[in-house]
């Protein structure tokens, strides 16, 4: 299961609607940085049969089979600190993560 907050969950349906198209987003993890994993963030225009497919608040999250072992039981949330806005990640199955916050192991 993928969750977002009301907070990102809008943010989301935000950038749809200014984008004029998508279906929802994808949640993926990629190889990267120092730790091993990274997530990867992108607009679903047409749906891949194979994902999974979670709703909050009226926004569709998609993930991949492969993502979806390392991303089960995420939240999504989207924060302003200051100057810096962005998603934050509250993952389960994350056991560490590299010193400037880029990768993460599981």
């Amino acid at each position: 299961m993928i969750h977002l907050t009301e907070r990102a969950a809008r943010h989301v349906y935000d950038f749809l609607q200014n984008r004029g198209k998508g279906e929802g987003i994808k949640v993926g993890v990629k190889t990267s940085g120092c730790s091993g994993l990274a997530y990867v963030l992108e607009f679903v225009d047409q749906v891949d049969p194979h994902d999974t497919a979670f709703e909050a608040f009226g926004v569709k999250v998609f993930v991949d089979p492969k993502s979806l072992v390392y991303l089960n039981g995420l939240e999504m949330d989207y924060v302003k600190n200051g100057l810096n806005e962005g998603f934050e990640f509250n993952n389960p199955n994350q056991k560490g993560e590299c010193g400037c916050g880029e990768s993460f192991t599981v």
